[in-house]
């Protein structure tokens, strides 16, 4: 018997998964499939922040920055286990704008968004304050202000984890081969994990990110589709810089700038480049050229250079940014556009360009609208006061919760349950069920990784082989040997 749904989603990045959680949550049935794993591409090569986007006030993206601010704290409060507040320092230098015009953009960027609970912007001395030690000598004046930090693979999953219980169909490593109108609607077919199947849908949203224009031109048959610019975006992970908890924001003499973050307690997650990119997404690599200006941007203000040899992972993604004729991969606008091509009668698809992280629910929300203008309306707006899975306690709330069920499970390692929390919020009851030490988890892959959460992950949220497991789900591979990993993989696999 064919599967028919409302809404057919093609892509399980954060655009498409929001989309389905959204969708379904007002009454539509839904389906989404990913060719690969969920948040394997561009959704999880993200400099992993929740932030209004600073620079793009320099190329004049209000509306964009205004959308973003406002959803840092609705985000925050949606999902307090994966998202965390972070303070940005911007060290000033004779190379920036004066420093009465950081100033006064960066109180415009406190309370564009309507800021509650962030912190506000102040000034900084650098020779006195921590946050000026790992710096050159010479930096006098900083300025610090708010933004957040998101696990970007874990927001995806969740995102669809939560359509999956309201009950939308979430199929992984499901390739669409074929999506052709038919009576007023589409006949889908897929290739994947059940086999060759066909769908009837009533509207199909295109969320492929990278591959939105292939999908256009190969899926539904149409050609000449030119929608996107391909941006890459690498970044690197070296050990530890500093102590501190702050992160830094560095412009570089090119006028393009770079974060320098703490990343998984040891590390310092450097990036991003811009550059466009003209190869198949899923070969995207970080180049020589990129690896060594990460580095020289990064010595530019560290007292201790940052070296090749000090890189413990590298990653890169492809940005599929609405191409606007911008002459620079950098001036290309980060803001998302959305395409309706036909109607009720027709059938009508829904294409997704751009997009960030930060403005996803508000994304699917605009594609909502345009849902609702074929299919009629069915529920009301719901997203912006609910909770992600796991996240069902307040925002300031994370401390307090990790303590709780540190005393809950006393005999388990601080470092575990503080990750678990950082990870699943509530759900970590669910793994370590009625453990009282690590003993009662199960075999021990490396690193804190135990089999309870492994099959968890494999049960509730979609993982198939190590790779999910260790660098989307979490980023244990920083921490675990290929030997370990092997291992991994022969478990999963049965």
């Amino acid at each position: 018997m064919t599967e028919q749904v409302d809404v057919f989603v093609i892509g399980g990045g954060i655009n498409g998964a929001s989309v389905a959680r959204d969708a379904v949550g007002r009454g539509y049935s839904v389906m989404l499939a990913e060719m690969h794993d969920l948040a394997s591409g561009t959704s999880s090569a993200a400099t992993k922040l929740v932030h209004g986007g600073l620079r793009y006030l320099e190329h004049y993206e209000f509306r964009l920055v205004h959308e973003a601010l406002a959803e840092r704290e609705v985000l925050w409060a949606n999902a307090p286990h994966i998202i965390k507040p972070l303070r940005f320092v911007l060290p000033h230098h004779k190379g920036l704008r004066p420093a009465m015009v950081l100033r006064a953009g960066l109180a415009m960027y406190d309370y564009m968004g309507g800021r509650r609970l962030l912190p506000p912007t102040k000034t900084l001395d650098l020779t006195r304050n921590e946050v000026g030690k790992p710096l050159k000598p010479g930096y006098r004046l900083g300025f610090e202000y708010s933004d957040c930090w998101v696990d970007d693979a874990r927001f995806v999953v969740l995102n669809a984890r939560d359509a999956a219980d309201r009950g939308a169909i979430v199929q992984v490593r499901t390739k669409v081969t074929s999506a052709r109108r038919d009576a007023g609607g589409w006949t889908v077919e897929l290739d994947g994990e059940g086999g060759r199947q066909s769908v009837r849908a009533k509207l199909v949203v295109n969320a492929a990110g990278p591959w939105v224009d292939s999908v256009i031109n190969g899926t539904m048959g149409k050609n000449g589709a030119h929608n996107v610019r391909l941006v890459k975006g690498s970044h690197i992970v070296v050990n530890k810089l500093y102590d501190h908890d702050r992160c830094y924001i560095f412009q570089n003499a090119d006028g393009r700038i770079i974060f320098a973050i703490p990343y998984e307690g040891d590390f310092t997650l450097i990036g991003t480049t811009d550059e466009d990119y003209a190869g198949d997404p899923k070969d995207v690599a970080i180049s020589d050229r990129e690896t060594d200006y990460l580095c020289a941007a990064a010595s530019e203000y560290f007292a201790k250079p940052v070296s090749r040899g000090d890189i413990v992972w590298t990653y890169s993604g492809v940005r599929p940014l609405f191409d606007d004729g911008a002459s620079a991969a950098q001036e290309a606008t980060r803001d998302y556009v959305l395409k309706v091509d036909g109607d009720a009668q027709s059938g009508a698809a829904i294409n997704v360009f751009g997009g960030k992280l930060t403005t996803s629910r508000r994304l699917a929300e605009s594609v909502l609208e345009k849902i609702e203008g074929v299919l009629g309306k069915r529920g009301p707006a719901w997203t912006k006061v609910s909770k992600l899975p796991g996240g069902e306690f307040e925002p300031l709330s994370f401390e307090a919760e990790v303590r709780r069920l540190h005393k809950d499970y006393a005999g388990m390692p601080d470092g575990l349950v503080r990750r678990l929390m950082r990870l699943y919020g509530t759900k970590a009851r669910v793994i370590l069920g009625a453990a009282a030490d690590v003993g009662g988890l199960g075999r021990h892959f490396g690193a804190d990784l135990y089999q309870a959460e492994v099959d968890y992950l494999m049960a509730h949220e979609w993982a198939r082989v190590g790779q999910d497991v260790l660098w989307r789900r979490t980023k244990l591979g920083l921490r675990m040997s290929a030997d370990e990993a092997v291992e991994l993989d022969g478990y999963m696999a049965g």
